[in-house]
């Protein structure tokens, strides 16, 4: 009767367990998500790598779950304007931020009061590379690659675009000039689609975006690429030479890869960030946008989640914080 007794009560217990893990908020969440519609935040405008990255994840999430998700462009202090919008939302998954990793990376060494701590108040969850960078300049610059662009800023100040305050193209900028004494203003917008269109414009003279910004313009010569940000050339571009290959090779030049991320805020369920991580690799794979923007920038990589996630971050991010501080880069 005892023995009775006691694997009835060893029983009850073992169900009892299984019943509080079944009804752990985590986990009750994880086996719902999603089931009301998603925001994804961006910290640029529309156009561009970034954008381009959020509506194609907005796409493929929208069919794979089955909710609207809906995309919302908030730019503005060098990405922090929608980054604190997503870190200060219920952290539930519903709310996510898409941006420059180089704007999470700067925060803490760029602004003296970031909105936010990228490093503890967002979650990364996957990342989607923006492909090798090409430097261009407008078509009336009588400049043809890296070398002739810093004869020209030793005898003249050259103005040049930049897509976000804090950008690893603005840390080349002020790598170049320490390097070379040449004369570099930078002029900040909030994204790439303006920086252009002033390029054009006449208004600056030198800018570096993305292969999928820079298309257009490329395609009826108002620009000129005279160099690539990358440690290998863009097959996009292949003619055109990196900057290491034209002599500066320090790791302003090659290390400073664009990606764009999506983040959580802290505090999400990790059952809904295994979920959301799992959709972001298959968009890479099956989101016809998805593989379009990564074919269109010439990317041999695939979204990045989990553990190679991880790896960029932890050897990447450190380098943007070091050379901005030893650059001494503040915010325009």
């Amino acid at each position: 009767m005892n023995k009775i007794i006691k694997m009835r009560r060893s029983v009850f217990a073992g169900m009892a367990a299984v019943m509080a893990i079944s009804m752990s908020p985590s986990l009750v969440l994880g086996q719902t998500f999603p089931a009301k519609p998603i925001r994804l935040v961006v910290s640029q405008n529309p156009g561009g790598t970034t954008d381009a990255t959020a509506r194609a994840f907005a796409d493929y999430f929208s069919h794979k779950f089955g909710v609207p998700v809906t995309v919302e462009n908030r730019p503005g202090a060098g990405g922090m304007i929608a980054a604190e919008n997503v870190a200060h939302a219920t952290p539930d998954g519903y709310t996510l931020f898409v941006g420059l990793h180089s704007q999470l990376a700067q925060a803490p060494v760029l602004f003296k009061k970031p909105l936010i701590d990228p490093d503890r108040d967002l979650v990364p969850v996957a990342a989607v590379t923006a492909g090798g960078l090409p430097t261009v300049v407008r078509n009336t610059l009588a400049v043809n690659n890296a070398q002739e662009l810093v004869a020209l800023s030793l005898k003249q100040s050259i103005n040049a675009g930049n897509y976000s305050v804090g950008s690893g193209w603005q840390l080349l900028l002020s790598q170049l000039t320490k390097e070379t004494g040449g004369q570099f203003v930078v002029v900040s917008y909030k994204g790439t689609p303006p920086m252009l269109t002033d390029l054009v414009g006449g208004q600056t003279d030198v800018a570096t975006g993305s292969v999928i910004s820079l298309a257009p313009f490329m395609q009826r010569d108002a620009l000129r690429a005279i160099a690539v940000i990358s440690d290998r050339r863009s097959t996009k571009y292949p003619d055109v030479p990196t900057w290491a290959e034209q002599g500066f090779t320090s790791p302003a030049f090659t290390k400073l890869l664009e990606y764009n991320m999506l983040l959580a805020p802290a505090g999400t369920p990790e059952a809904v960030l295994v979920i959301l991580s799992a959709a972001a690799a298959e968009a890479g794979k099956q989101s016809p946008k998805m593989v379009t923007l990564l074919d269109t920038i010439g990317s041999d990589e695939p979204v990045l989640v989990n553990e190679p996630l991880r790896k960029m971050i932890s050897e990447v991010w450190p380098v943007y914080r070091t050379l901005t501080t030893e650059l001494k880069l503040t915010p325009e």
